[in-house]
């Protein structure tokens, strides 16, 4: 297969949310597939089930609805086994039945494979099976891919899986398990995630990492086109050839604990608490107090090409977009290159001016999100430098780049991106600062006055998180309006949008970021008493037109929540409710005005009984476009 074709298949499919786990070793693997599954449930599912061999025969458990339902199928009639497969599924093909949910078997019985992605030729493969014989039992494209397996097998497995897979169009991570091997899985890749957690006498498989993160940090991650077989005591990869591949294992930092809700209620709400801890660790180590001022080891760039570069191109989706809107505002304020921003699904649909004098940079949190992955594929191939700004250490989007700024985030379980977003900020920011002193662009005192500023944001943020219960009062003002508009100029636009983004996928309240210049042409026309308003005010260049946009507001009848730096008698006079944030430098100021916005989306959906950390319909990481 190789690149090529991963690079096709990463055009094509939907939205992904479904969750794999497989252990073989010498535990129970009922326990650990249920364990690992409930770490998985903030991706997202609809159905459940696992497969377990017991004295040379497959058993399987599934159901429809939460993992709960599962617990209580097993509990009815318990397996026992040290070799076994789990899934979580988000239906795609078939609706949600105990029929479609995985595992599926072969006709035989002795064969059970767990898939994420989407095969784009399944009913073609479908047809060919049932005319040559086969039964299927469900109407998932998943089920196809058992039956050409069996067609396959003629007593190796990892053959088998190899000689099926150039049969199938689309994407997967896929994991099988047979009767006839009761001691290994066999594993391949091709888009979506999947990573190998080794133990001692004993191995995990998963799409996420926090589904086994309490049993082992040491992961090696499968490759686009690489099969694997995986016993209890070894792991064997091959390209898709069948050419032996040496894996390079990584150690995860992440503190298995960091996986949990801590106390808190939801792990979004964890994990608005955790920024100040996590720009902490995304900052420390990078600056130093000389002409440089940062200290990006990651990055492996000369100085004649940065001194050569004619524009940045910022790729990105969702969350990690409106980063790289900020991102366009530092790059070109503080290092003077023309920058753009795109989002990574549309960006290879048209042709993109890129050449050897761009510079990429993906920002992405999964470092799988295929739409991201396809972008910085096209960049390359035009002969662009590339770089990531990711949180997950070893992901593609980190290796296929040429250099990675990691935002060092811990694990982010919430679906809606919180400490990911700030993070990366902050790394945007540093590589601003590092462009512009490598340029000689940059003044010396300027870019260690940012550094300065910079090193008390994490404080800062504790201060704004000590509002949290004002916060939550004040969203009980606000909760059963059905539409909110965001408003901010320049660099806090982006954090117009960010802030709507967030109240609208978790509390399912409609909401739109807009320039507050451009509010005059269309918006306004909304605003009424019923219309609440969102303005980004801190005091910077554009303060003054701020509040111009505020008074028509305020003429229409509209309610007004301020976010500022400052408490001036205009805004106390005019606002309905004033959030105030400390004062930084206005480059820096965009950081800090987040962290309220995600603390009233959060408190909004609370009160209105939302499914905080699993949003209908989304996903974590869309590891297919």
């Amino acid at each position: 297969m190789g690149q090529a074709l991963a690079r096709e298949d990463h055009r094509k499919g939907e939205l992904l949310m479904c969750g794999i786990v497989g252990y073989v070793g010498f535990r129970s693997a009922p326990d650990i597939l249920m364990e690992g599954l409930r770490r998985l449930e903030y991706r997202g599912y609809d159905s459940s089930g696992l497969a377990v061999v017991e004295s040379g025969s497959l058993h399987l458990r599934r159901c429809v609805g939460k993992i709960n339902e599962l617990g209580k199928a097993l509990a009815e009639e318990p397996l026992i086994g040290s070799v076994g497969i789990g899934h979580t599924r988000w239906a795609t093909h078939g609706k949600p039945t105990e029929e479609n949910a995985h595992p599926h078997r072969d006709c035989s019985g002795k064969l059970v494979v767990v898939h994420n992605g989407i095969i784009e030729n399944y009913r073609d493969l479908r047809n060919g099976l049932i005319d040559r014989g086969h039964t299927m039992a469900s109407e998932t494209d998943t089920e196809v891919i058992a039956h050409l397996i069996e067609e396959c097998y003629r007593n190796d497995l990892l053959e088998a899986v190899r000689e099926c897979l150039g049969k199938l169009e689309g994407v997967y991570a896929l994991v099988t398990l047979h009767a006839d091997h009761p001691e290994t899985l066999v594993i391949a890749r091709s888009g979506p995630p999947l990573v190998v957690g080794l133990g001692e006498g004993e191995m995990f498989v998963a799409s996420d990492i926090p589904a086994v993160l309490h049993h082992t940090r040491r992961f090696i991650y499968l490759d686009d086109g690489q099969i694997g077989v995986v016993g209890a005591d070894s792991v064997q990869i091959v390209d898709g050839d069948g050419k032996r591949v040496e894996p390079d294992p990584v150690t995860i930092s992440w503190d298995p604990i960091m996986a949990e809700k801590g106390g808190y209620r939801h792990f979004m709400q964890k994990e608005i608490h955790e920024q100040p801890e996590a720009l902490a660790d995304t900052i420390r180590g990078r600056y130093f107090d000389n002409e440089e001022g940062i200290a990006l080891d990651e990055l492996d760039l000369s100085d004649s090409m940065i001194s050569g570069l004619d524009r940045c191109v910022l790729l990105a989706c969702g969350t990690s977009w409106h980063a790289g809107l900020v991102g366009q505002f530092l790059i070109e304020e503080l290092a003077r290159i023309p920058t753009t921003v795109d989002y990574g699904s549309e960006f290879r649909y048209r042709n993109p001016v890129v050449g050897d004098r761009t510079l990429a940079i993906a920002i992405t949190q999964s470092g799988e999100t295929a739409d991201t992955l396809a972008a910085i594929r096209e960049c390359r191939e035009k002969g662009a430098t590339v770089l990531s700004i990711c949180n997950v250490v070893g992901s593609m989007v980190t290796r296929e780049s040429d250099g990675v700024i990691y935002t060092h985030a811990g694990p982010e379980i919430g679906v809606a991106s919180t400490k990911a977003f700030t993070t990366q900020l902050a790394c945007l920011v540093l590589l601003a600062i590092y462009l512009g002193r490598r340029r000689n662009v940059l003044d010396p005192a300027r870019a260690q006055e940012l550094i300065d500023r910079l090193m008390a944001i994490p404080h800062q943020i504790e201060q704004i998180i000590d509002l949290d219960e004002s916060i939550e009062q004040m969203a009980g003002h606000y909760y059963k309006h059905t539409n909110f508009l965001y408003l901010g100029r320049g660099i806090h636009f982006p954090i117009a949008l960010e802030g709507a983004l967030k109240l609208k996928e978790i509390s399912y309240i409609h909401a739109e970021g807009y320039p507050a210049g451009e509010m005059k042409h269309g918006p306004i026309a909304l605003i009424d008493e019923n219309m609440p308003v969102v303005f980004l005010a801190p005091r910077d260049s554009v303060y003054e037109k701020v509040l111009g946009n505020l008074e028509e507001v305020k003429a229409r009848g509209g309610i007004v929540i301020a976010v500022a730096d400052h408490r001036d008698e205009f805004l106390l006079e005019k606002a309905d409710h004033l959030i105030t944030i400390p004062q930084t430098d206005p480059l820096l100021t965009p950081i800090l005005a987040t962290v309220p916005l995600q603390l009233f989306a959060y408190h909004v959906a609370v009160l209105k009984g939302t499914d905080v950390d699993q949003p209908r319909n989304l996903a974590k990481s869309v590891t297919v476009e």
